[in-house]
C-alpha cells in the first residue's frame, strides 16, 4: 500500500508505505511523483515506512524503471522508519539516483519534513 500525505506540498511529497508492495502501488505513486516533476522540475520525496514487508518482483522491477527515469529529477530522498534495512536500502540506492538519501527514526518523521523543506 502506498497512499499520499496530506503534508505534500509544492516539490516536497510523502508517502505512506506499508505491507507488501505490488505493481498497482506505482500505479498510483509514479503519476504522482511525475505530476510534481513536470509542475515543479524536482521532486523531494518522504518514505514513511511502517509494517513494510518488500515488494513482490513485477514492484521491484517498477522501482528500477522509476529511479532509472528519473535519476535526475530527484533532489532528496529522507526514509523515515528507523530499521537497519532503510540503511541499507539507502546505500544500495545511490548507483540509481542523484538524490541525497537521509534515513530517519519513526519518531523523526518532522525533522525528516524540515529536511526536505530546506533550501539546498
Amino acid at each position: 500500500m502506498i497512499e499520499i500525505l496530506k503534508e505534500s506540498s509544492g516539490n516536497v511529497v510523502g508517502f505512506d508505505l506499508g505491507g507488501k508492495l505490488h505493481n498497482d502501488d506505482y500505479k498510483e505513486f509514479i503519476p504522482a511523483v511525475e505530476q510534481v516533476i513536470e509542475r515543479e522540475g524536482r521532486v523531494r520525496i518522504l518514505a514513511h515506512f511502517h509494517d513494510f514487508r518488500g515488494w513482490d518482483l513485477h514492484a521491484m522491477l517498477d522501482d528500477l524503471v522509476f529511479g532509472s527515469k528519473h535519476y535526475g529529477d530527484i533532489e532528496r530522498i529522507a526514509l523515515v522508519g528507523g530499521q537497519k534495512w532503510e540503511e541499507w536500502m539507502a546505500t544500495a540506492c545511490r548507483p540509481f539516483t542523484r538524490a541525497e538519501v537521509r534515513c530517519f527514526d519513526a519518531g523523526e518523521v518532522g525533522q525528516a519534513w524540515v529536511w526536505l523543506r530546506e533550501a539546498a
